[in-house]
């Protein structure tokens, strides 16, 4: 089964590379991609590019990374977990004694076996970060007359790039659904490669079917990158996108839940929730907007607007191994990517099945000359052409057929028959 497939990719080849915004590892992550899907296109942006209130970052590459004590030992190594160096981490070579060591040292005592996951992108700053357990034994072991040697071999290219990957299956309709994930963090198996597994996997399933609507798939660095994407496609993406998805954390075991777009009325929360229901899985959580986090924040602001909703198994923020080195393929497995691709890929098949029509007229047509409204007007002769109007009322390209059979409070059946009238006639698209 090619989620397996992808699943193995993601563990062997994905898990180990040093990702960031920007750099190597984001160009050899989208290479490895494109390996298995030919039409994936790797895209980029130049540093220092305006991106509406942004600019994009300096690309930065890092080589090495570690902390020599008094006896020349490396105490701690950045290849040998590279989520020990505070990423976009500024170059440094220098010998410091511990309590200035101590000050650039990031732990989590709650947690005193995990290594946190802490980046800098927007201010230069250095760091390492530990387990707690570790920094209790620094702390033992040496004084604080002794010294440490600090080296980080990494580097800032202001003519450099922001990369990022984007698939288009084209359907019948230019009408779109968006999939988006990211590829920014490093060693960290939820909260950044479930994403890719289950995108490539609705890649993989997709491809070998006719669709009636284009599915778009991108592969970006969270926020930055999805900004970016929206300031070179805002226009045409408005256009076309009836909905879609954000991945994120999607392939743990413990539960199923997903966000809603902004004002809850988007063709994706109605597929999600639908989806859900067809999957039999009851016990699902809906999380608040207000609980956003990832970049649905971005493709929800005001004057985008794009309606996409959020997929996870357990969101982030909400698991104890969030942005530490505990998030690792222990975490997630084949059967929790499973259930995150189930439920994506039934949204999808009922988002691209379903019929969203939209009026192509300003204010109400004139239906009289369509022989759709009685010439005369005789008491009792209104119903039919209510029925019509209300019908046209909710034809904004956002409501399916079987949302407005609910909302003008007639059966299914009705709803098809004004549709198909209504569609003969060129009042709706």
């Amino acid at each position: 089964m090619g989620l397996n497939k992808y699943y193995n990719i993601a563990k062997k080849n994905l898990f180990p590379l040093t990702r960031s915004l920007t750099g190597q590892g984001v160009r050899k992550t989208l290479k490895i991609i494109q390996s298995e899907f030919k039409n994936l296109k790797i895209k980029k942006i130049k540093s220092g590019t305006r991106v509406f209130d942004w600019k994009t970052p300096p690309e930065w590459n890092v080589l090495d990374g570690y902390i020599l004590d008094k006896y020349n030992n490396k105490i701690v190594d950045f290849k040998k977990n590279n989520l020990h160096l505070v990423g976009y981490s500024m170059p440094i070579k220098k010998k410091i004694f511990k309590k200035e060591l101590f000050e650039k040292l990031y732990f989590l005592k709650n947690q005193p076996d995990a290594i946190p996951y802490i980046t800098s992108y927007y201010k230069k700053s250095w760091g390492f970060c530990i387990s707690y357990n570790q920094f209790k034994k620094f702390q033992k072991k040496y004084s604080s007359k002794d010294k440490f040697k600090v080296v980080i071999n990494s580097s800032f290219k202001k003519n450099g790039d922001l990369n990022y990957g984007e698939l288009i299956l084209k359907g019948k309709s230019k009408k779109e659904i968006l999939i988006s994930t990211y590829i920014c963090h490093p060693s960290m198996a939820n909260n950044e490669l479930s994403g890719p597994i289950v995108s490539m996997s609705l890649i993989n399933h997709f491809r070998k079917k006719k669709l009636n609507k284009t599915l778009r798939f991108i592969f970006i660095p969270e926020t930055i990158g999805s900004i970016s994407y929206l300031s070179k496609n805002l226009k045409y993406l408005k256009k076309n996108v009836i909905g879609g998805y954000n991945l994120s954390c999607i392939g743990d075991e413990r539960q199923h839940s997903c966000m809603f777009s902004k004002y809850k009325n988007s063709p994706s929360d109605e597929a999600i929730i639908e989806a859900y229901r067809l999957l039999k899985i009851k016990n699902y959580k809906v999380y608040s907007f207000l609980k956003r986090g990832s970049d649905e924040r971005q493709y929800n602001s005001p004057g985008v607007d794009l309606k996409i909703s959020s997929i996870f198994r357990t969101k982030y923020h909400e698991y104890p191994e969030y942005h530490t080195s505990l998030d690792n393929f222990d975490l997630v497995t084949v059967k929790g990517c499973l259930g995150g691709f189930k439920v994506a890929k039934k949204s999808i098949e009922i988002m691209l099945k379903r019929i969203y029509p939209e009026f192509k007229f300003l204010c109400e047509p004139q239906m009289t000359k369509r022989n759709l409204y009685p010439s005369l007007s005789v008491k009792g002769t209104k119903k039919p052409i209510k029925n019509y109007m209300n019908f046209l009322q909710y034809s904004d390209g956002t409501n399916s057929l079987e949302k407005i059979s609910k909302l003008i409070m007639l059966n299914n059946k009705i709803v098809k028959k004004i549709y198909l009238l209504l569609e003969k006639n060129k009042l709706i698209k």
